[in-house]
């Protein structure tokens, strides 16, 4: 019952009105009763009357009709009213409590490192936070106070009936543990098919994410008639496994519902047989006939709430999973807090990293003075993005040292470490947001000046040329601008933060010649001092570099300035030539050295 002592435990602050919600629940069960038992007076006071044993004599009491209507009005009314109370009380509770434990699952998601999202879908973590976590609120909402009533209800209407009739009741109360029996194995077999069933979901919103997310890769293939057809696929699987544990529900449920049905049966045949032998009135067998269904109804909707309790097991476990996982990457205890600005040194001690058997870079030395630009070249594959990954700690090295300023970055503050440091990738991400938007999404209190001054930085002049300019809203993804401009305002969004360090992977890959020129004299006249790291494949990106790297399989087999590289005629030389377009007989030359 370790899932809910959980939700009890995420409940803080609204308890009193889950408790509260269950008392008034007890309470509206309770007086479920008060309406037969006024009927019953009604039917034997007033309807059938009262007979003197001496006289015979029978005497309708008449006067008692209109109290007793107007009692049993106002019970209803009384009833309806904590009704409504203890509705708003549990909805209040529940959705306080899942909008606390959403919050908790987002916070916690985004505090997880690379290796998190790497082996979990995008679909099913959107399947935890939507679906998952209503069942959540549906438990608490919902089965918590049914189940109560059911309860109560049961213990209510046994204790009554036992004082009007105890061999009735006891009679009825004999076929209640056949419900039971039945139900509960209807329990053990539909928990497996739940788990199923949502393992089902999760697939069939991973595959709608993947598409929508990857919609223009689908056009531009012409696969949308195998995307609809892998859909409907899942979209089959999902119904099998629905289907499945509703059939599973329906085959039980005539045998519930049958022996929910007897008991009205029976009170009538036993009930009837004792109104014969005067052992019951006409009141009482109405009264034993009106709450046959609160003995019956609390087993039937055992099955309900067992069915409910299953599909919420399964569930909350892929919630706590996800509420407790804890990121690989953290602060330690005494990390040291950034005051002020970096100055931007970094140093590969050693450094190795690896994922499992797969060795991904391998003794990595390398010294970067504050305000140096390193230039970082390679075959792909080669480890260059991931060299670049281990400054902001989005992975931890397997060994050796990484050091900004000379102090670990696993004794820094992630926070004030990843604050320091600017990124712009290839692979852009923009926001559903205006340009302004994007590019101050580093810093949101930035003035539309300095917005205005890092886009024209980054040669973010397309904007003006949009008919709101700045305000502009992008589409999701950057739909609707080129490869080129999203990497401008990637750039712009990067530079905004005044970083420390500046970390560009292949930023202008999709730009023009031009405005790569513009953008370099942009980066050279920063009017803050900036560590640069440039990932490029283009020797204009880099032969200004102060240091120029070539990574091969994970290892450094060339640096030196550009002039150095090339007096080398290695890879750098190679790359040189093709992109400078040499004679044959250099280019030959090239290749015999580089074999």
């Amino acid at each position: 019952m370790f899932q809910l002592k959980w939700i009890w435990s995420n409940m803080r602050g609204c308890r009193w009105q889950f408790v509260l919600a269950q008392v008034l629940s007890m309470v509206c069960a309770a007086m479920l009763l008060i309406n037969p038992i006024i009927s019953q007076n009604i039917i034997d006071q007033v309807i059938v009357g009262v007979t003197d044993p001496v006289t015979k004599q029978t005497t309708h009491h008449v006067e008692f009709l209109v109290p007793l209507v107007v009692l049993l009005i106002g019970a209803s009314l009384l009833r309806d009213i904590f009704y409504y109370l203890m509705l708003m009380f549990a909805e209040k509770s529940s959705q306080r409590t899942v909008y606390r434990i959403r919050n908790r699952l987002y916070q916690n998601m985004q505090r997880q490192d690379m290796n998190f999202y790497a082996k979990n879908r995008t679909g099913d973590l959107m399947t935890r936070t939507t679906g998952d976590l209503d069942l959540v609120r549906h438990v608490i909402a919902w089965v918590a106070r049914v189940a109560v009533e059911a309860v109560t209800m049961f213990v209510a209407t046994t204790i009554y009936l036992m004082t009007v009739d105890l061999v009735l009741t006891l009679i009825l109360l004999a076929i209640t543990p056949l419900i039971y029996f039945v139900t509960t194995r209807y329990s053990k077999k539909v928990r497996p098919l739940y788990h199923d069933l949502r393992e089902r979901l999760s697939e069939l919103n991973t595959s709608a994410q993947e598409n929508i997310a990857g919609n223009r890769v689908v056009k531009a293939f012409a696969r949308e008639d195998y995307e609809i057809q892998k859909f409907d696929e899942k979209n089959r699987e999902y119904k099998k496994a629905n289907l499945k544990a509703a059939l599973t529900w329906l085959n039980y449920y005539p045998a519930i519902e049958g022996l929910a049905q007897s008991l009205s049966v029976v009170t009538l045949l036993v009930g009837g047989y004792f109104i014969i032998l005067g052992r019951l009135s006409m009141g009482e067998l109405m009264a034993f006939s009106s709450l046959a269904w609160t003995l019956s109804n609390p087993m039937r909707l055992l099955g309900t709430i067992l069915n409910d309790l299953q599909r919420f097991f399964v569930s909350a476990d892929k919630v706590i999973e996800l509420y407790y996982t804890q990121p690989m990457i953290q602060n330690r205890d005494n990390a040291r807090q950034v005051e002020g600005r970096l100055k931007g040194g970094v140093e590969f001690e050693n450094v190795s990293l690896a994922f499992g058997n797969n060795t991904v870079l391998s003794d990595i030395n390398l010294l970067v003075k504050p305000g140096e630009t390193i230039a970082i070249m390679g075959n792909t594959g080669s480890g260059k993005t991931m060299l670049l990954s281990l400054i902001p700690r989005l992975y931890d090295i397997t060994r050796g040292a990484v050091k900004i300023d000379g102090t670990d970055v696993r004794n820094w503050d992630l926070h004030g470490l990843r604050k320091s440091i600017g990124i712009a990738t290839q692979d852009v991400f923009l926001f559903s947001d205006t340009v302004d938007g994007n590019i101050a999404y580093g810093d949101s209190s930035m003035s539309e000046e300095d917005t205005r001054k890092y886009a024209k930085l980054a040669a973010v002049d397309f904007v003006e040329k949009m008919e709101d300019g700045f305000d502009t809203i992008i589409g999701e993804r950057g739909v609707g601008l080129s490869g080129g401009q999203k990497q401008r305002i990637a750039l712009a969004r990067a530079l905004a933060v005044r970083p420390s360090i500046l970390i560009l992977d292949d930023t202008t890959s999709a730009v023009d010649m031009e405005t790569e020129k513009y953008i370099q004299h942009s980066l050279e006249s920063l009017d803050f001092p900036c560590t640069k790291f440039i990932v490029a494949q283009r020797i204009s990106s880099t032969k200004k570099a102060d240091k120029i790297v070539i990574l091969n399989n994970g290892r450094i087999v060339e640096m030196g300035t550009h002039d150095e590289l090339l007096a080398k005629k290695g890879y750098y030389y190679e790359i040189y030539a093709i992109q400078q377009a040499l004679p044959e007989e250099e280019k030959e030359a090239v290749s015999c050295g580089t074999k």
